[in-house]
């Protein structure tokens, strides 16, 4: 188990990471998301032993190992740019920390083949780095991590630099290959479907603090704060302002929409309405949907499906549709919000009334 017990890390007075809690179990996977400078890195570094925290301690098994040295520590770090000998074939790549840790020769081979095994390496032992895709150099690196017997495997956007099909094939791929292991998983990404797509535990940063961190199903269902619901939203999470007030979400006096069972206790007042942009739809296709009208912006067609940004009373929300949909700009639209999906945040940002998921009203295919 690894502990992070109210860990900091200050340069020059000011807070790259913010006092941080945070507790991983043994064969957890376990994804930090956020986007660029959000402090990723910079808390794998602390629980590497990269770097030393300024504040609070870092435990393992029971064992306070905030001052280690990173050598001393059971670690595998797998980077954005992949790392392979060139001149090693990929036998003797995965073998490599092995024979440094001075591994007699039936372990290496026993465990090298094995490795190769879960990442479906083993026809390509013989070759060399160069004469591999990109995926199977990938795979490589993820296996040479694996067969430290590491405690701790951090992957630091691992799959970034690898093109559409190889990453979708790895994403896939990786959670098999996590369950397999029994260390603790820390993969670091920008984007939200990986975290989704990943599964297991997700902490969210912004600005070098942990805003949440739960299963991932549950923060992205039930974010504590406006931060953590637009960290974990792309295409961003729509937004307006309103005033909720017998029953319904109204904006500038006119209803918006009528208050959803779920947020019934949200006080009267002013209230931050959000929801994701695939729950705004094109067509009706069910009672929970209030109907509204808006005005196009701009429509961009991403293969089989369409991100069509619209203006509603001031606010610009974009909705993410199934299918082409090629509308014009300036043109008046009928819109039509599932409302059981509903976030409301109060003006300090935080999450007010209750559970905004219905079981079953998931749209296909996402959550």
């Amino acid at each position: 188990m690894l502990e992070l017990r109210n860990v900091s890390k200050t340069v020059a007075g000011a807070y790259h990471i913010h006092p941080t809690n945070l507790t991983l179990e043994r064969g957890s996977l376990n994804v930090l998301l956020g986007p660029t400078l959000s402090g990723k890195t910079s808390l794998m570094r602390l629980m590497a032993g990269l770097d030393k925290p300024t504040e609070g301690q870092v435990w393992f098994d029971g064992v306070d190992v905030t001052g280690w040295p990173v050598q001393k520590r059971a670690v595998a770090m797998v980077y954005q740019q992949f790392i392979n000998y060139p001149a090693f074939t990929v036998y003797e790549n995965i073998a490599s920390p092995m024979r440094v840790a001075g591994k007699d020769a039936a372990t290496i081979d026993r465990e090298v083949r094995k490795a190769a095994e879960l990442l479906r390496l083993t026809p390509y032992l013989d070759r060399t780095p160069l004469n591999l895709s990109g995926g199977q150099q990938q795979r490589t690196a993820l296996a040479r991590a694996i067969v430290k017997n590491a405690k701790l495997v951090l992957l630091d956007e691992p799959l970034a630099n690898l093109d559409y099909k190889l990453r979708e094939e790895l994403r896939e791929e990786l959670p098999r290959i996590f369950a397999a292991t029994g260390s603790i998983f820390v993969y670091a990404t920008t984007e939200p479907s990986e975290a989704l797509l990943l599964g297991g535990n997700t902490a969210t940063l912004s600005e070098g603090a942990v805003t949440q961190f739960d299963k991932t199903i549950e923060v992205y269902r039930h974010p504590v704060d406006l931060v953590t619901a637009r960290t974990f939203a792309d295409p961003p999470l729509n937004t307006i302002d309103v005033v909720k007030a017998d029953g319904r979400f109204s904006r500038a006096g006119r209803p918006v929409v009528d208050v959803p069972a779920h947020l019934a206790n949200v006080p009267d007042g002013p209230v931050t309405m959000g929801f994701q942009p695939h729950h705004l739809f094109p067509k009706a296709a069910g009672s929970a949907q209030t109907p509204l009208r808006a005005r196009t912006l701009i429509s961009e067609i991403a293969g089989s499906e369409s991100f069509v940004h619209v203006d509603f009373e001031g606010a610009r929300w974009v909705m993410l549709a199934h299918g082409i949909h090629d509308i014009e700009p300036d043109r008046e639209i009928d819109l039509f919000l599932d409302t059981r999906h509903l976030l409301a945040f109060d003006g300090r940002g935080q999450a007010i009334g209750g559970s905004r998921h219905v079981p079953g009203a998931a749209s296909p295919g996402r959550v």
